[in-house]
């Protein structure tokens, strides 16, 4: 293993070999004369015993593929049994959301009359609201804040510029927070929104540590990381009927198949669908 590899990954694999070592001494096989086919039984072994994951799967390839590629190199086999060998295809890892019960919980945790608490309302409503990434929220300035009409400017990834919709629910905790952030600095002017207590920019740490506070507060902890109301915005979007193009939109996507990711339903909603919708429901 010469590839750099972390201690974790090499002794994975190393563990794999010797399972892999294991299965040919029970056939009397030579694993420098090893075929093909006996590599795709010995896979086939392991897809149809023992139920592996797919990652769990593409691991083991791998570390096959790196074993016989070594042994080929090094002249002591004529050919590499491993070389077309294709890892299996990983199912794409659906986001994690929140319920709209567990957001209405997490919300109501919020509470408070203090600076750090309307802070805190305020990012997360803006969050839920829009769907933005925490790094733009922390970003934020308060010119691109239009409370008026109802919107938020937002410099996403490559400096480009979106528009998002804010809800008067959001728009009014919004409000109340600038009031609380004009008394508690009243020279803060058009810097960040969200200032720590020494009136700098909030950082990412502490926005965390309060995020997970709260959820522990909740009854909400473990399921609650920053980007997952982010995950929840567009999940809830698309569930209530939004079109995909508007969501990839808001969400600052460059490309619509990053956005169909958050077209999944919980199963009750599907339940609920086919039994609403099929003609022999």
């Amino acid at each position: 293993m010469e590839r750099g590899l972390a201690r974790n990954t090499t002794s994975a694999y190393l563990s794999d070999l010797a399972q892999f070592l294991e299965h040919l001494g029970r056939r009397g096989l030579d694993p420098l004369k090893a075929s093909r086919q006996d590599l795709e039984d010995y896979l086939w072994e392991l897809r149809s015993g023992q139920g592996l994951e797919a990652s769990t799967l593409a691991r083991k390839i791998e570390a096959l593929r790196s074993f016989y590629f070594f042994q080929a190199a090094e002249r002591r086999t004529a050919a590499n049994p491993a070389a077309e060998l294709r890892s299996p295809r990983r199912p794409a890892r659906l986001p994690e959301f929140l319920t709209p019960a567990e957001v209405g919980r997490l919300l109501a945790a919020a509470v408070g009359g203090s600076y750090e608490s309307l802070r805190l309302r305020a990012m997360l409503e803006l969050l839920y609201a829009t769907g933005m990434r925490v790094s733009e929220l922390l970003a934020l300035k308060a010119g691109y804040l239009n409370l008026q009409d109802g919107w938020v400017r937002v410099l996403g990834k490559g400096a480009k510029e979106r528009l998002i919709p804010v809800h008067e629910r959001a728009l009014a905790l919004l409000e109340q927070f600038l009031l609380a952030r004009q008394r508690r600095f009243p020279n803060a002017g058009e810097s960040a929104v969200f200032l720590n207590r020494r009136g700098r920019p909030l950082s990412r740490v502490q926005f965390w540590r309060d995020l997970q506070a709260l959820a522990s507060r909740a009854g909400l902890e473990g399921r609650v990381h920053p980007h997952v109301l982010r995950h929840t915005f567009a999940t809830h979007l698309l569930q209530g009927g939004a079109d995909l193009r508007s969501v990839q939109e808001m969400l600052g996507h460059s490309s619509l198949s990053t956005t169909q990711i958050y077209t999944h339903l919980e199963k009750s909603g599907l339940k609920d669908s086919h039994r609403r919708h099929h003609p022999r429901g």
